[in-house]
This record gives structure tokens, sequence and C-alpha cells, in this order.
């Protein structure tokens, strides 16, 4: 068994739910109402794409390091 770690950004939804992407793998986005299903639907979009590259022996891509910060910004 291999391990791969990746970030997963969560952010609030205008329902009150959650969004959640992972910037290693564009085009993976998922949904839940919760923080704890919004993970667990992140984590199952990840291995479900992982899983079909290498069935199609594409390469996994790997985590880059993102660096996630919040950022004020004034305008006039």
């Amino acid at each position: 068994m291999v391990s791969y770690t990746y970030t997963v950004i969560l952010e609030p939804d205008e329902a009150g739910g959650f969004t959640a992407y992972c910037p290693a793998i564009p085009g993976v986005v998922t949904e839940g109402e919760s923080v704890e299903e919004t993970l667990r639907m992140a984590r199952d979009a990840i291995t479900g794409y992982l899983e079909s590259l290498r069935k199609d022996g594409l390469p996994i891509p790997k985590e880059r390091g993102a660096i996630i910060s919040p950022m004020t910004i004034a305008l006039l």
C-alpha cells in the first residue's frame, strides 16, 4: 500500500455547507453539509481519481506544498 498526502481546502458555501478542493489535483471538487462530511467526500473523490490514474498507468500528482495564508485587502 502506498500513501499520499494532499492539502485539501474547505470553503463555506452559501447554503451553510462547505466546498472542498485540492490544489494539487485540479478538477477534484466536492461538497458537504459539515466539515466532517466534506472531508469524507474529498477523500472519496481523491481516492477515486488516484485509482483511476493508476489503473490507466498515468502518474500520480505530487503535493506541491501549498501555502495557505489569509490576506487583507483594503480598497479606497
